[in-house]
């Protein structure tokens, strides 16, 4: 949230100088206060965890968030009950006339796969277009981020030659930038991918900004400069155990994965994993929600 002050203060003028966002009493005396809608397009396999990881970061702000959960018509899940997401959750059709304040899509295991292979791609394109007019600020988190990056730029994934999976030491280019405000000069966040997308791919698109990367880990935040886009290649959202699990998973399938990076203490799957980029997700949705959404999305919708 903005802070109060009067605008003749001088921390108002040094302040502002840093990027920080300060209120003189005749803004505050003009703002109209709403709930933010925010949909979730959970492509995730099992939607439950996904759930609630992400209403975790978005219920720790003083905003008062309401919540739209959407499936895909084109592809059932199957590892939820029917019984949730008929009770829980709308189909794009169901809500397509509504205006949100804010839309995440989530990822999805898929990203192996070239984009128009995916089953529900042409729904998917449908929801980003109409996110165009209907949201204005969309969070893309890891396949998501690729697959907006590619339908809204033309930017393509590329294979990697292992799994980018664990967790990863990130900064910040721009320590000014209202999204990564906050940030440490070294922080953690956490991988789980095939592919990747590449510098010199996304610089190629004027709209475009490189807020966020790892030495390991490749280009990690992306967002458009009037922050109606966000893209991260990473899951800041994952709780403790999600990159454990993902990994006793992998093995069971045979699949040959290396034990995540920088997560188990002494490389021990024995071990509890160490959970150190809480902050950091606290900090980006926060941000998010507060600098890209609530000070800037119209009071009335309809405007949008």
């Amino acid at each position: 949230m903005p802070i109060k002050i009067p605008i003749q203060l001088p921390a108002f003028q040094v302040l502002s100088n840093e990027n920080i966002f300060v209120m003189n009493d005749e803004r505050a005396n003009t703002q109209d206060i709403r709930p933010l809608k925010i949909a979730i397009l959970n492509l995730m396999p099992k939607k439950i965890v996904a759930e609630n990881q992400l209403l975790r970061y978005l219920s720790n702000t003083p905003l008062q968030v309401e919540i739209t959960l959407i499936q895909t018509k084109t592809y059932i899940s199957q590892n939820t009950p029917s019984e949730h997401l008929d009770k829980f959750y709308s189909y794009f059709d169901d809500i397509k006339d509504q205006k949100f304040d804010g839309l995440i899509i989530t990822g999805a295991p898929v990203e192996k796969m070239e984009f128009e292979e995916v089953t529900y791609w042409n729904e998917l394109t449908k929801i980003m277009e109409w996110s165009k007019t209907n949201v204005f600020s969309t969070i893309h988190i890891c396949w998501a981020s690729q697959a907006g990056l590619y339908y809204h730029y033309g930017i393509p994934k590329y294979d990697l030659e292992e799994k980018m999976f664990g967790v990863f030491p990130h900064w910040v280019n721009d320590e000014k930038a209202d999204l990564t405000r906050g940030l440490d000069d070294v922080f953690y966040a956490p991988h789980s991918r095939h592919t990747e997308v590449k510098r010199e791919d996304i610089e190629k698109a004027p709209e475009l900004e490189i807020l966020s990367e790892s030495e390991e880990a490749g280009i990690f935040i992306v967002a458009t400069k009037d922050r109606r886009g966000v893209f991260i290649t990473g899951h800041m959202e994952y709780d403790r155990n999600t990159l454990k699990d993902e990994y006793i998973r992998d093995k069971e399938k045979g699949d040959n994965v290396a034990i995540p990076k920088n997560y188990f203490k002494n490389d021990d799957v024995n071990e509890t994993p160490k959970y150190i980029w809480r902050a950091t997700a606290s900090l980006v949705f926060g941000n998010w929600l507060n600098y890209c959404v609530y000070q800037n999305t119209p009071f009335d919708l309809n405007k949008l």
